[in-house]
Formats: C-alpha cells, structure tokens, sequence
C-alpha cells in the first residue's frame, strides 16, 4: 500500500491544548504532542467507532470518551481495556511544518468513526 506525506499545520501553530483533529485523504487523523514527541493515530475507537479526539491525553495516551479504553499515542496499542490498537501514522517535522503519512487508498468502513 503507497502513502503519501501530507502538511498539517506549521509547528509554532501547533494548538496548547497537546493535540489538533482533521481529515487527510478521507482519513479521520488525531494529532498529538505528549512529552515523547508528535504521534498521530486514527481518529476512531476501535470498540465502539467514536472519535477518539473527544478523549483527553494523559501520560501519551489517549482515553475514549464513550467506555474509559485507554490507547497510548505512540504506538497505538490498547491499555485499558481489551480492544483491537489503534492504526498509527508516521508523524514528521520538515521545514517547521508537521506532516502526516496517510495511505493513498481510502479507509474501509472498518476504519471510519461513527459522527453524528
């Protein structure tokens, strides 16, 4: 599967608040700074297809807002609960700008969150 490098948003713009939501390419993305560096995942709980960015992050992972399953940011993997881990995306910084790698094809409805 080919992927491609996508700009997100300039390094010094990057939100206080550790993290910022969007769609590259049909792809639900959570971005996320935490004291080990930028991570991005799928932006969707893989129990219950919620979006994950709703969640709060404490200590490089990321807490679904629907049941409590926590993921750690780095590698996707499920910490709190016995859920499948989440799809990771390599993070990068060129130029001062933060960029994503997302795969060229579309997600499947496997990996599309539920948005009311």
């Amino acid at each position: 599967m080919s992927e491609t490098w996508h700009s997100l948003i300039a390094e010094t713009e990057f939100p206080a608040e550790g993290k910022i939501a969007t769609k590259i390419a049909g792809w639900h993305v959570l971005v996320a700074k935490t004291e080990d560096g930028l991570f991005a995942v799928n932006d969707r709980c893989t129990h219950q297809a919620a979006l994950i960015s709703t969640g709060r992050i404490r200590r490089g992972a990321v807490m679904c807002p629907l049941h409590g399953a926590r993921f750690e940011m780095a590698s996707g993997r499920c910490i709190g609960g016995a859920y499948k881990d989440l799809r990771t995306f390599p993070v990068r910084v060129e130029g001062g700008q933060i960029e994503v790698c997302i795969p060229d094809e579309a997600p499947g409805m496997d990996e599309l969150p539920v948005v009311l």
